[in-house]
């Protein structure tokens, strides 16, 4: 999300999953590299991964210009759907970053 990416600052490095990696909901995913320092990306809910986004290998400041377009991190299918229900919509994700 665009609070998320301005936190750590500059984007350098990005390592995402790889095409049929399981992930469990909480676990770590991927990972971000920027000038401040490296951190865990978690996966918001269970499932297997179909797509990593492998442009961020080559153009890893796409997480900081376009976080909620060009700046995904991965992409799966779920094993578990009733996980989505434990996920924020919108307004309530807005409200949760504005007390940060």
């Amino acid at each position: 999300t665009e609070y998320a990416q301005s936190q750590p600052g500059d984007i350098v490095f990005v390592e995402v999953p790889d095409e049929g990696k399981q992930v469990s909901k909480g676990d770590d995913a991927a990972v971000v590299e920027s000038v401040k320092a490296a951190s865990d990306v978690y996966a918001p809910v269970s499932g297997t991964v179909i797509e990593g986004n492998t442009e961020l290998a080559d153009n890893p400041a796409l997480v900081n210009e376009d976080p909620e377009g060009e700046g995904w991190f991965f992409k799966l299918t779920l094993s578990d759907a009733t996980e989505l229900e434990s996920l924020m919509n919108d307004s309530a994700y807005q409200e949760y970053v504005s007390k940060l």
